[in-house]
């Protein structure tokens, strides 16, 4: 019955997504949210035997905590983007398209995280990649289609050279397969074309360059980019890879660790100079990915705990921030956030809201993103490598200072668009969703918490 649930999730977006086609405009969006809402179904129902630390293994897929925990996750973020899109790209042509593609990108991401063979991940993994070259230029202008073409040179580039690395280690043990490649060594060269692979997904300095430009998409677009599916493939590949499969080689881990530490600190300096809305939220997510590719870098137990659960309060908090933004954009026609100010008393719930994922997101109790930042600063202090445990309390401390900047102009000062008023629509459901789910997800921190420890513990197996 498992392995039924376990092909499910992968077939149901995948096929799926050619039904989205055939039914056409009018219908796309409901049977697109359908069909996600069914995947998410599937994912959740692989927990109760995962949990018991079971690994469901078929001819070329497979599922364990590590990947059904990154599939709940993106599974449900998608689904309440698509929610949230019903109301907001009903205005634009193609919705056919977006729809087709939104569900194709859901079907990749499970088609990759659930691969257990390295040929069928890189599959999976340039499908996202052409998946998102789509959604981003989905205006069609000039400037759209440039930022596409950027985000997939970038990414295809990487990917290619991870293909390398993928044949190389073939060439050393002569087989594909993950599970019979779990404990095995891996040396530097494949090691690091992996690595550039997973550094361009998931916006590591200096492969950082398209997700900022990506923001020119419509904001459902931007909010799946970042907390859905494409920034995550890269995390779930690092963690699959070089915490759960391969003994890495000597001192590369702590070289990732620093170069993702001062990613996060890059990226979060850039965030304090921005003024377009999703550019500063972009440069957050940058930031927040350097931080949890510390917490898996340094290898152990709590900062991998730490780590995944920051990659499940980053997918809601950052959803909903974007989410959030795309309301914004709608009322007033700008993304400049010194054109804004006052939104809190026109767009009161939407303010809530925004605090509510932000301060996740910052990394304040009671919300989920508290227990992930904590024990991610916690980790290098652990292997006492203090210098690295301050670059992470610093970049944290550019988070809390870049996001209340935003606040403060957005919402907080004179109100300048004093016509707009509050919708009570899908798009206002799903930011809040977000946001209670970032506060419930903090209070019962312990549902995906245990998750998240067998996913650590099987890890820590081949450690």
């Amino acid at each position: 019955m498992n392995n039924s649930f376990l092909f499910l999730s992968i077939l149901l977006p995948i096929i799926g997504s050619i039904f989205v086609l055939v039914v056409g405009k009018k219908f796309s969006g409901f049977l697109s949210f359908i069909i996600i809402l069914f995947t998410l179904f599937s994912t959740i129902m692989l927990i109760p035997q995962v949990i018991k630390g079971t690994t469901i293994v078929t001819s070329y897929f497979f599922a364990d905590a590590l990947n059904v925990f990154f599939a709940v996750v993106s599974s449900l973020v998608a689904m309440l983007i698509v929610i949230y899109s019903l109301d907001y790209m009903k205005k634009y042509k193609n919705l056919t398209g977006y729809y087709f593609f939104i569900t194709l990108f859901s079907g990749s991401m499970m088609g990759l995280l659930f691969s257990s063979n390295l040929i069928l991940i890189y599959v999976f993994w340039e499908i996202s990649a052409l998946c998102s070259w789509w959604l981003i230029g989905f205006h069609q202008e000039e400037e759209h289609l440039k930022a596409a073409n950027k985000a997939f040179l970038i990414t295809f580039s990487a990917a290619s050279l991870m293909l390398i690395g993928f044949i190389l280690v073939y060439l050393n043990t002569n087989t594909f397969n993950l599970i019979e490649l779990k404990g095995s060594d891996i040396s530097y060269l494949p090691f690091v074309l992996i690595f550039i692979g997973i550094m361009a997904k998931s916006c590591v300095f200096p492969l950082h360059t398209w997700l900022p430009s990506a923001g020119v998409a419509p904001s459902p677009v931007t909010a799946f980019l970042h907390a859905a599916v494409l920034v995550k493939i890269g995390i779930y590949g690092f963690a699959r890879f070089f915490c759960n499969t391969f003994q890495s080689p000597p001192y590369m881990m702590k070289y990732v660790a620093v170069l993702a530490a001062i990613s996060a600190i890059i990226a979060g300096c850039s965030a304090l100079r921005e003024t377009d809305i999703k550019r500063i939220l972009a440069y957050s997510t940058i930031s927040q990915l350097g931080f949890i590719f510390v917490g898996l870098a340094i290898n152990s137990k709590i900062g991998i705990i730490g780590a995944l659960i920051f990659v499940f309060a980053h997918a809601l908090g950052k959803a909903g921030l974007f989410l959030t933004a795309g309301i914004i954009e709608q009322k007033t026609g700008t993304k400049d956030i010194k054109k804004l100010g006052g939104m809190m008393k026109v767009l009161p719930i939407s303010g809530i809201a925004f605090i509510l994922c932000s301060i996740s997101v910052i990394g304040i109790p009671p919300l989920a993103g508290f227990f992930g930042k904590l024990f991610v600063i916690i980790s290098p202090i652990e292997k006492k490598e203090f210098i690295l445990s301050i670059l992470v309390i610093f970049s944290s401390i550019l988070t809390l200072l870049y996001l209340l900047r935003f606040f403060n102009n957005v919402f907080l000062g004179q109100v300048i668009y004093s016509d707009i008023k509050e919708d009570k629509n899908l798009m206002l459901v799903s930011v809040c969703f977000l946001a209670i789910l970032s506060l419930v997800g903090g209070i019962l921190i312990n549902y995906p918490a245990e998750l998240i420890k067998i996913a650590q513990e099987q890890m820590a197996i081949f450690r």
